[in-house]
């Protein structure tokens, strides 16, 4: 079963909505939680690892005396634990050379905005303010730059005239709850690749039609 490691620094409701998936949604049998760690001491993503019985760690970013050994201190709390593939829901900080090195194409995150349109911090508001028709979500596996690294999943959500940065973001909110469990359901299934920062998904193969198309309607 595929162990993750989630890093969060906030509400963490993608937290939330991965840890339902692996209760009783599509990464049931396919996905555990080993771990959650927060770099923030009142996230509530510490009370949602608690309430599932998941373990939960703050490391204080002030305990480190550079960005590189924060981020050293992260994977070896990650390494301790076995874990597979790390996923970033709402972590505040950009992910630095130890972690991806140690994990190269193992760590996930999603960015409310259709990538590379938008990347970076306000995405839903830099989609209301430029007037686009069309925005979304996107998993992406990290690199070093800020949501740039390969795209594994996007979905498109309507730009009403009208909209807010507030409402714009609880309709992409609503998607990103969707397809983060879907990416890492992928990964753990084995069907993701990346060529050229091209991230290829393989069908799914079933016993009684051999094989399926991946990701219908996406």
């Amino acid at each position: 079963m595929l162990k993750l490691g989630v890093l969060a620094s906030g509400r963490g409701s993608n937290f939330q909505s991965i840890i339902e998936s692996t209760e009783n949604g599509c990464l049931k049998g396919k996905a555990e939680i080993a771990v959650l760690i927060v770099d923030k001491e009142e996230a509530f993503a510490r009370k949602r690892a608690r309430n599932h019985g998941i373990a939960e760690v703050w490391l204080n970013p002030k305990d480190s005396p550079t960005k590189d050994a924060y981020f050293e201190r992260i994977r070896d709390e990650l390494n301790a634990r076995a874990v597979d593939l790390v996923v970033l829901a709402g972590f505040m900080r950009i992910v630095r050379k130890p972690l991806i090195d140690a994990f190269p194409n193992r760590i996930m995150n999603i960015h409310p905005a259709l990538l590379p349109a938008f990347p970076g911090l306000h995405a839903q508001q830099q989609a209301v303010d430029y007037g686009v028709r069309v925005s979304g979500c996107t998993v992406h596996f990290v690199d070093e730059g800020m949501d740039t690294g390969p795209v594994i999943i996007q979905s498109a959500v309507p730009v009403a005239p009208d909209d807010t940065e507030e409402t714009l973001s609880a309709r992409i909110l609503t998607e990103e709850h969707r397809i983060y469990p879907e990416a890492i359901r992928l990964y753990a299934e084995g069907r993701l690749s990346v060529e050229n920062r091209k991230v290829n998904i393989a069908a799914a193969r079933t016993p009684q039609s051999g094989f399926t198309n991946p990701l219908p309607g996406n």
